[in-house]
């Protein structure tokens, strides 16, 4: 009876063994590699989609299984109208020959949950790409487009979907030099509103950085950005590229150098500033890397920005510009117009609302204005207009 006694403890404490080392994994969950994952087949899958009459392009996908736990992953959509993956429009952009030729397309938007909104605009742009439409003529009614997704979280490679196919109505979009494309800060000491990414709040909660005069700008749009302003310390930012959403984001894990800027507010490295000041930023949205340096000295703070020019008589204290927001504490050096119309070709200068202090230069639409330079040419146009008074920068985003 004592034997058994002694082997039903022994049972017992071999069974709680066991519990304990379960309940030790079940708490302490091991990332595992998966081999791919589920891209859903659209509903529309045997419609053509009329990508000129449409807004965007939606897919939805189950996430990858890192081990039967919600992982954190990063999601990029790409397509291909053969369904081969071998050559990416990224190998074509790179060969300066002009001799390759991609066979699939990678969109640059990066997705954080499972499903996009693709734009019908940039499907057709990267069909014209793939398929190498000269004009019109060559584009099909209908076209067969195969797609898939890739998902990237630390700890884990890549992983690549399975491939669908659906049919869109494709439509000749004539290819240009792409238009930098801008990134917005927001944070508690970025325009007048705290962490406010709305997409109507540029101005408010968001301001942007702008191109750099002279620097490259590749297909995508990708280029070097600056931008100039005073901080005040305590103050929290992170930079997002479509107002309204969060899913693009650079942070203090992106900053390269030497910097006073820490990183602040655990796991979402917002850049915290230890020192008021201003700080002068340099970012390649290609590498999504940016440096962040203090300068030395002081700026004025101008009550107003105006655009005298010969479109309204050379009148220093006309036109206007909207200071972007501030609050308390720190200071307005930006300034924006949107949707200035030129009914003409006109020349202008940026002023302090009298002739004392201008900005001009000879750039269009982008450039460096210097004190008492010559006039700004600008071509007839709709524009969003903006100007840093630090730099003396200056573009006009043309509007649709």
């Amino acid at each position: 009876m004592n034997n058994i006694f002694k082997s039903a403890l022994l049972l017992m404490g071999v069974a709680l063994m066991f519990t304990s080392c379960s309940d030790d994994r079940d708490s302490n969950p091991v990332l595992q590699q998966p081999s791919t994952f589920v891209l859903n087949t659209p509903a529309y899958a045997n419609q053509a989609i009329d990508l000129a009459n449409s807004k965007t392009v939606n897919l939805t996908w189950s996430q990858p299984d890192y081990g039967g736990f919600p992982v954190a992953a990063e999601y990029t959509v790409e397509i291909s109208p053969t369904n081969e993956w071998t050559i990416p429009y990224s190998a074509e952009v790179a060969d300066d020959s002009g001799e390759t030729q991609c066979n699939y397309y990678t969109f640059d938007n990066i997705f954080s949950s499972c499903n996009a909104e693709v734009s019908a605009a940039d499907v057709a742009k990267a069909l014209v790409v793939v398929c190498n439409y000269a004009d019109e003529s060559q584009v099909p009614e209908s076209q067969e487009v195969y797609a898939r997704v890739k998902a990237n979280t630390n700890g884990a490679q890549e992983v690549v979907s399975n491939v669908v196919k659906f049919l869109v109505a494709p439509y000749y979009i004539e290819l240009k030099p792409a238009d930098p494309v801008l990134w917005y800060m927001v944070g508690n000491c970025i325009g007048s509103n705290d962490w406010d990414n709305g997409e109507g709040s540029v101005g408010t909660g968001l301001i942007p950085l702008l191109p750099q005069p002279g620097a490259d700008v590749d297909a995508n749009g990708n280029t070097l950005l600056v931008y100039a302003g005073y901080f005040p310390a305590g103050g929290q930012f992170k930079f997002v590229k479509i107002p309204g959403k969060w899913d693009d984001q650079i942070n203090y894990t992106n900053l390269e150098g030497d910097s006073p800027v820490t990183d602040e507010d655990g796991d979402n490295h917002n850049i915290g500033i230890p020192e008021d000041g201003y700080y002068k930023i340099e970012m390649n949205t290609a590498t999504q890397k940016f440096t962040m340096v203090k300068l030395d000295g002081t700026y004025t703070e101008h009550a107003t920005i105006t655009m005298p020019g010969d479109y309204q008589g050379w009148d220093a204290g006309g036109n206007a510009m909207t200071a972007m927001g501030k609050r308390e504490n720190t200071e307005t050096h930006d300034w924006y117009l949107k949707g200035v119309t030129f009914e003409s070709n006109a020349e202008l200068k940026f002023a302090n609302g009298t002739w004392d202090i201008n900005w001009g230069g000879t750039d269009f639409p982008l450039g460096i204005g210097t004190q008492g330079g010559p006039n700004i040419p600008v071509k007839a146009g709709t524009y969003n207009i903006y100007f840093n008074d630090i730099l003396g920068l200056y573009y006009f985003l043309a509007t649709e």
